[in-house]
């Protein structure tokens, strides 16, 4: 783990209770940031900052829009201006269409992708005021192209994606930064359901080191690893009938 001081001062981080919000936090307080860490469970966070005088514990529901203002205010009181946001709160379940459940597809959409909205709807407006600061949001490169049983799920990775794009140069002349982070398979609590084989399968220490450097280079995406990244870019930009015929071979 690197000990390069890092060039943000305050850090919030949510979904930050394990999987590469937990690691990411704990590279960037190794770093010098301060890491403000918020998730619904304040026991897993408070073990969390117990472990770094750089990291504090705030709970809060990606689906509670007024919470996360109220603790975008409680962290900025505390320690100064945000000037980096990693927003990687996130839900999966298996969505096999067949078999579709609407309360998990719904929840994965007020997770996913409201979840980053009303998070953006809780920091940006002191970026914009301050005309400074770094969002970013953890999408997946699911979010590419339709992958079998995962309709809900890929569903909301795909608009986190367009929603960084289309977010960009608007912020950008703000002189707000805008990345969006595209991983792959990365071993983590949720990934440990999936009962398919996940090729190119990362550690969350590795993967939280890549987005750290791809943040600090001000890269619009992060995406790992390479290998996974580039069959799928490839295999979305084959004529349909080919694509679909690749993709039956998944299901």
């Amino acid at each position: 783990m690197s000990n390069t001081p890092n060039k943000w001062k305050h850090v919030w981080i949510t979904g930050a209770s394990s999987g590469l919000g937990e690691y990411t936090a704990r590279i960037l307080a190794e770093r010098g940031c301060h890491v403000s860490i918020s998730a619904r469970s304040l026991d897993k966070l408070e073990a969390i900052a117990a472990t770094h005088e750089n990291i504090s514990a705030h709970e809060a529901d990606v689906t509670d829009g007024d919470r996360l203002k109220e603790v975008v205010s409680e962290i900025e009181a505390a320690h100064g201006p945000i000037d980096l946001c990693i927003l990687s709160a996130g839900a999966w379940f298996q969505s096999s269409i067949t078999e579709l459940n609407i309360e998990n597809f719904q929840k994965t959409v007020d997770v996913n992708l409201m979840g980053v909205v009303k998070s953006l709807d809780a920091v940006l407006p002191g970026m914009l005021e301050r005309r400074s600061g770094h969002i970013s949001w953890v999408a997946s490169v699911a979010g590419y192209g339709g992958l079998p049983n995962a309709a809900s799920y890929g569903a909301t990775k795909a608009a986190l994606i367009h929603m960084a794009e289309t977010v960009k140069p608007e912020l950008e002349a703000k002189n707000i930064v805008v990345s969006v982070v595209n991983p792959g398979f990365v071993r983590t609590a949720m990934t440990d359901k999936n009962k398919f084989p996940m090729p190119f399968l990362m550690e969350p220490e590795d993967a939280a080191e890549k987005i750290v450097s791809g943040l600090e280079a001000e890269k619009f995406e992060v995406a790992f690893p390479w290998q996974l990244v580039w069959i799928l870019k490839f295999i979305n930009h084959l004529s349909y009938w080919l694509y679909f015929k690749i993709i039956k071979r998944l299901v």
